[in-house]
């Protein structure tokens, strides 16, 4: 009995032993298998093969970040600022309060253009700096002078003492098309050598940020994030050529950052100011002398035009290039260079690499006809007094002019005889003045207003509210083209207009 007893204890002890050392492994973890013993994850084959095509795109990806990366550097620009304490307040408050400027930091990016040093960026990034530091991919800093900067482009050149230096491969940004594949590279947000991708959205941008009549807007368009510290960073496409220099980005107004897409400088653009900064340390850029604006659906009717195309010389410079090659206001511009241009930035794009003393080759559209001048571009120096070139007719001084007003219902505006004082007040010596406008008709829509002056219908100088008339009844169910006069202040300006005329 005792003999059994003992039986059954050892056995039962043996069970618990079982069952606890079960518990301690597979319950709490408490015993481990050995690193060797450890298998994570599926030794099966991939669940998807890979498409050769994709395949390769993906690598064209890696190709060009590895090539590209090294010529793209870090800057680091101080710059001095006026003192935001430097106002009236302070100084009230504070007459001894010494005016010393503020130095801001900033940063960006810049691609390496040549192996001996230049660097192009974009004229935001080193703007009145006092300092330039440029770091390299391979963590070497150096201190960079500035060779030369245009804000008209927004773009500049900076050198460092550096040889051998990987310099990049600068493309052709004319054959870029909508939906290409395209990467971003630059130091975003202080990040190093950040590649982001996505497509050209949209080519010929003008958005407005250089502040001066004669910047040059014709962005690169992408949704290849780009963020602040971007800016003067590389846009390339998949054969690992520059084809943009990243410079600015849309925002929400609050974050500062990426929320869709960002704009390049086309690289055809670039190539040709930082030539002309590495020359001379300033750009000497041709000018054709006229201001412009696109053609639209009124105007091409106005003119006879097929369909809205070309860009309108609304007003050409006395002494200007143009001015001197047979070409007037009211011509139409179809093509430069036997390049169709539609848009007026897509114009001074063009004409922007261009250099003073250059020809180019103007299409235009006059009297329903293409005729070709030939100008020979010039300095802006040589167009500032931006004077206009107009016909005039001698003004009888002792003539009394009656004042007529008439409203054009169909049109929606009511015009009158101008007085002596009022054509002194224009410096016009012939028009009539538009006295008011009808919210939403046609008048309103191609932006004419009260006190607005018309001197030309289709060419043809008009001084009474009885002349514009006939004009107009003549042409109804047709289109008219008025030239305009429009005065802001001490400003005065021409334009014209293509108007509707139904019937």
């Amino acid at each position: 009995m005792h003999k059994k007893k003992n039986i059954i204890g050892a056995l039962s002890l043996l069970f618990a032993g079982a069952v606890f050392g079960a518990i301690l492994v597979s319950g709490f973890g408490y015993v481990r298998p050995s690193y060797a013993d450890v298998r994570v994850g599926s030794d099966d084959p991939p669940i998807v093969q890979v498409d050769p095509a994709a395949l390769a795109l993906n690598n064209a990806f890696v190709e060009v970040a590895e090539k590209v990366t090294p010529s793209i550097v870090q800057i680091r620009s101080i710059s001095s600022v006026p003192n935001p304490a430097n106002n009236d307040f302070f100084r009230f408050f504070f007459p001894f309060r010494e005016d010393v400027p503020r130095e801001r930091q900033s940063g960006g990016s810049g691609v390496i253009i040549s192996g001996d040093g230049y660097i192009m960026t974009n004229n935001h990034v080193v703007e009145n700096a006092t300092q330039v530091e440029v770091s390299l991919f391979d963590k070497r800093v150096f201190q960079a002078d500035v060779v030369g900067t245009d804000p008209l482009t927004d773009l500049a050149v900076i050198k460092i003492d550096a040889e051998n230096l990987p310099a990049a491969h600068l493309g052709n940004s004319d054959n870029l098309k909508v939906g290409q594949w395209v990467m971003a590279i630059g130091n975003p947000l202080a990040l190093t050598s950040t590649v982001t991708a996505g497509i050209v959205s949209a080519v010929g941008r003008s958005i407005g940020i250089i502040r001066d009549s004669y910047g040059v807007e014709d962005f690169i368009q992408t949704d290849a994030a780009i963020n602040p510290g971007n800016s003067g960073g590389a846009l390339v496409d998949l054969t690992g050529s520059v084809i943009g220099i990243n410079t600015a980005i849309a925002t929400s107004g609050f974050s500062n950052s990426y929320i869709g897409y960002g704009f390049a400088i086309p690289i055809n653009l670039a190539r040709s100011v930082s030539k002309d900064l590495i020359a001379s340390g300033k750009v000497t850029r041709g000018y054709i002398g006229v201001r412009i604006e696109a053609v639209d659906a009124n105007m091409a009717n106005a003119v006879g035009l097929n369909k809205p195309r070309g860009v309108l010389i609304q007003e050409v410079m006395k002494d200007g290039a143009a001015a001197a090659e047979d070409i007037k206001a009211g011509d139409i511009i179809l093509k430069v260079d036997d390049r169709e241009v539609n848009q007026a930035n897509e114009l001074q794009s063009y004409v922007a690499a261009k250099r003073a003393g250059d020809e180019i080759a103007l299409t235009l559209f006059r009297d329903k006809k293409e005729i070709i001048r030939t100008v020979t571009l010039k300095a802006r120096e040589e167009d500032e007094q931006n004077q206009r070139v107009s016909s005039s007719r001698e003004k009888d001084e002792n003539k009394d002019v009656e004042i007529k007003e008439k409203t054009f219902e169909e049109i929606g505006m009511t015009v009158r005889n101008m007085t002596k004082d009022e054509f002194d007040r224009y410096k016009i010596e012939n028009g009539i003045i538009i006295t008011d406008v009808k919210r939403f008709g046609r008048a309103e829509n191609q932006r004419l207003g009260r006190g607005v002056v018309i001197t030309e219908v289709d060419r043809k100088e008009i001084s009474s509210v009885k002349e514009f008339e006939e004009m107009v009844e003549d042409k109804k169910g047709g289109a008219v083209l008025l030239k305009v006069i429009y005065r802001d202040g001490n400003n005065i300006s021409s334009r014209f207009v293509g108007l509707d005329i139904p019937k």
